[in-house]
């Protein structure tokens, strides 16, 4: 173990939101050095957490002794043209194994707007996309592969104990190590994008049947104004409908426009807060509306390279237009202006345990703050006025406040999955503060 070992690291997420000094740190060559690695701190009374990209805003991460590290373990391991089902080693980040999917004519079913995260990071947070026939990401795996605190192997698939694959596919973490998933894939396809400018109230009157008609559709609304940017996505299986932005338009609207120049514009603006409302406004009507096809995973995905916090809950999906048009008013107060645009997403139920859609259609909302700016008093009133809200879920994966016992509430298989938790790893050897706090001691 020597060789990959490096004691007294410090370790930071993504967001800057986390920071765990003093951390020994492994990355185990292949599974059976994982379970050795596993076995041996459980044994001398220390706890693990594997880590994929760091991309939580959340502790979820967070290193308590050992840090594992997967990047060895990745790679799809096999596939069933058959069944289009593939196995996939966990540590394999989502922009590897999009264009390798492809590679083998296949696909994601859906994808969430951020490609650098590991694929058990993604799945063991609740990532997930947009479209109401589509659950999150963990609703794809049909079958998981994990280390559990006493250094053994598990598999639950099909013929493995397969009540137990809603548990395991979005374990927080707190089951086991993951070290590869099964993945139900579809047929490569592609998508026609369309984003267009409109106004929030024009959006919110015809939500319902845009979000029903649509493959999948989100929606920007930019605070302290009524302007939204749609995008809406719809699924092609003829593959040579391909037709891309041309690259120069690519680079100055993802790459110019939404990142070196929005990073400015939010540099300027913290230090000139009061001018936010009026950039929002000259942003939001500057929006053009554009039409391109592409691969799935290129249009799912986009580029952000500005560090910001975000916060997201999930609602049932008729609650979405009431949350919004509370967090509208409190934004026209002013009593906080906030640069970045609210993010608006809807899937299918699902039943994953810890799923924020379990049993039930959602809705999504995401807040965020440029990370050099104070995100507290934005974040507080927006999560204040989520409580009203029956039955709110925060993702695992981004900031919240809520507590083990409102969490016991919001999710029917809670308790389910603590006594599986109780199972597995009884001496907490997987467990971390942000665990304690969620799924309790």
């Amino acid at each position: 173990m020597a060789r990959t070992h490096r004691p007294g690291s410090t370790w930071s997420n993504w967001a800057g939101t986390v920071r765990a000094d003093d951390v020994d740190v492994y990355a185990p060559k292949d599974v059976e050095d994982l379970a050795k690695a596993v076995s041996l701190a459980a044994r001398t009374g220390r706890k693990v957490k594997p880590i994929g990209a760091g991309h939580s805003f959340t502790a979820i991460g967070e290193p308590v002794h050992l840090q594992l590290q997967l990047h060895r373990i990745t790679g799809i391991v096999a596939h069933d043209p058959e069944t289009a089902r593939v196995r996939v080693r966990a540590g394999t980040p989502l922009h590897v194994l999009n264009p390798a999917l492809e590679r083998l004519g296949l696909a994601m079913p859906n994808l969430g707007d951020i490609d650098q995260q590991t694929l058990s990071g993604a799945l063991s947070t609740g990532t997930h996309g947009t479209g109401l026939d589509f659950t999150g990401l963990s609703g794809f795996v049909v079958g998981v592969e994990m280390v559990l605190a006493d250094g053994s192997v598990v598999r639950y698939d099909d013929a493995h104990r397969p009540e137990l694959v809603p548990a395991a596919a979005l374990g927080l973490g707190a089951l086991g190590v993951v070290t590869e998933y099964e993945l139900q894939c579809v047929p490569s396809y592609l998508l026609r994008a369309h984003e267009a400018p409109s106004t929030l109230d024009a959006v919110l009157d015809g939500l319902e049947s845009t979000v029903k008609e649509s493959d999948h559709f989100e929606f920007y609304w930019f605070p302290h104004t009524d302007r939204v940017l749609t995008k809406t996505n719809t699924r092609l299986s003829d593959l040579t409908l391909y037709a891309p932005l041309p690259r120069w338009r690519s680079v100055l609207d993802d790459r110019i426009l939404s990142n070196t120049v929005f990073e400015g514009l939010n540099r300027v603006t913290t230090a000139v807060p009061q001018a936010i409302p009026t950039l929002n406004q000259v942003s939001g009507r500057a929006l053009s509306e554009r039409t391109y096809t592409d691969a799935s995973y290129r249009v799912f995905a986009t580029q952000r390279t500005v560090r910001f916090r975000e916060s997201e809950l999930a609602v049932p999906r008729e609650a979405v237009p009431a949350l919004l048009t509370e967090l509208k008013a409190y934004c026209d107060r002013r009593d906080e202006v906030v640069a970045f645009p609210v993010e608006v997403r809807f899937t299918a139920a699902d039943d994953r345990w810890m799923s924020t859609a379990h049993g039930r259609e959602t809705g999504y909302i995401a807040i965020h703050q440029y990370h050099r700016r104070d995100h507290t008093a934005y974040f507080q009133a927006f999560w204040s006025r989520a409580r009203g809200v029956l039955g709110a879920r925060p993702h695992w994966g981004k900031m919240h406040d809520f507590t083990a016992d409102e969490l016991r509430v919001a999710y029917p298989r809670y308790d389910d999955f603590v006594s599986l938790r109780d199972e597995l790893d009884p001496e907490r050897v997987f467990g971390n503060p942000y665990l304690a706090s969620v799924l309790g001691d």
